[in-house]
């Protein structure tokens, strides 16, 4: 289906199948149907497609079990890979996905793909793992992903090669934007050759970018992280006269990390994002109001997520290993700037700077993201058992849903600054930034 909101926007919500779903589903119901269901969604949730335009209906497909099953589970072969940065909660989709083909369906033979699609490339020499029940039991206890992950383009013939030569019949691919972009790339390659391979993407970023998922798995876990690093930076500024607690978050080009944990503790005083541009000095400038916060109150907290300021830093012109550009340091550089400017006041300020990045995106997921990433898993699996391809599975206004890989991947999700959310979180720091 593509609806045409009031003639000025497209939004393709039509799921593809690779064939007529005529097989009993072995597993437990109720099930749903096909049967496309309303959502009024507003900025916050549908990204800039569907800004302005919330009194307008979008009829998106539902996720679960279907009564008719398209593969036959004693005949079937499923493959999963993980890609791009680590994230809590992908352990616990790999368990959920295993353990729902294994006892819901009967599918008996689930291969893991080692070390992302370099997995699946022979030059790379990385072996297959056999995934079952017993095997992975325990996975959702640690952080990282058991099957380990890589950046990187790969080539979709190659892959798709890999998964002719394994008698894979549908692949379950789980990472962010880019690896959403890189599964419909290899969709189209099955489609050019006519294959009966279902692609189900499971999208994961903690940093929350992935366009129409207003939430992605592995955010909140992110988030409690982050405030443990928020509420050290804040003892730290309270424990020394004009003390300045300094955190740099992830999120990449989207505050949302930032924000989150700005909103849940109320001890921030300026939250930087990379919606928002500030400056350094004169009217409505961050050194200014810093030395007016600690003249004032003689302590501070500032956070910052890595993609803010970023005009304010000699751009470097390289991407890393997936095509994103490479940020600068935001962190090391504010570091310096407080300290150069409090050199010249009569003021003896400390800072204390804080990264927590690798450890925000190494831990093992939160009870929440836990039961998350459990219906996503066995979400996609319905999904892929009937036959649904060239789609992921994602949480929208409570309800799992199906949607296609080309709007996930039509942009990347940011704060909309005109929200009651950012407002919320302005208000929460009293900041007075230009």
């Amino acid at each position: 289906m593509i609806w045409r909101l009031q003639m000025t926007h497209e939004i393709d919500t039509h799921i593809m199948t690779v064939g007529k779903a005529k097989i009993d589903n072995p597993a437990i119901g109720p099930y749903v149907d096909d049967t496309p269901v309303p959502f009024y969604l507003d900025a916050e949730h549908g990204g800039e497609d569907v800004k302005g335009l919330e009194d307008t209906p979008i009829y998106i497909e539902q996720a679960g079990p279907r009564e008719h099953v398209y593969y036959d589970p004693g005949k079937t072969k499923a493959a999963i890979v993980t890609c791009g940065g680590l994230c809590p909660g992908l352990n616990d989709v790999i368990r959920a996905v295993v353990l729902e083909s294994y006892y819901g369906y009967g599918v008996r033979s689930i291969l893991g793909i080692r070390y992302g699609l370099e997995g699946f490339i022979p030059k790379y020499h990385h072996d297959i793992m056999e995934l079952t029940p017993r095997n992975v039991s325990e996975i959702h206890t640690f952080g990282g992903t058991i099957l380990g992950s890589s950046r990187g383009p790969q080539n979709p013939e190659e892959i798709v090669d890999a998964l002719e030569r394994m008698n894979v019949n549908m692949l379950y691919i789980i990472g962010g934007d880019g690896t959403m972009k890189a599964a419909s790339a290899i969709q189209e390659e099955i489609f050019r050759r006519q294959l009966h391979t279902s692609v189900i993407g499971i999208p994961k970023t903690i940093d929350n970018d992935i366009n129409f998922v207003p939430k992605s798995f592995g955010f909140d876990t992110a988030v409690d992280v982050a405030t443990s690093s928020l509420r050290c930076a804040h003892t730290e500024a309270i424990g020394a006269p004009y003390g300045v607690g300094l955190v740099k978050l992830m999120g990449r080009e989207s505050g949302f990390i930032a924000a989150q944990a700005t909103l849940s503790l109320n001890i921030v005083n300026f939250v930087l994002v990379p919606e928002v541009p500030f400056k350094l000095e004169g009217e409505g400038g961050l050194l200014p109001a810093l030395e007016e916060r600690l003249r004032n109150r003689s302590h501070a907290v500032i956070v910052a997520a890595e993609g803010a300021g970023q005009d304010l830093l000699t751009a470097s012109g390289k991407t890393d290993a997936s095509g994103n550009r490479v940020l600068g340091d935001i962190g090391i550089f504010l570091q310096k700037a407080i300290k150069n400017y409090f050199s010249t006041k009569d003021m003896n300020v400390t800072v204390k700077y804080i990264d927590p990045s690798y450890i925000v995106r190494s831990v093992p997921a939160n009870t929440n993201d836990r039961v998350y990433c459990g219906l996503l898993g066995r979400n996609a699996v319905h999904a892929a058992m009937a036959g649904k391809t060239n789609m992921v599975v994602a949480r929208l206004l409570d309800r799992f849903v199906h949607l296609p890989l080309q709007l996930v991947t039509r942009r990347r999700r940011q704060i909309d600054i005109k929200s009651n959310y950012w407002r919320s979180v302005i208000a929460t720091t009293g900041q007075r930034l230009a």
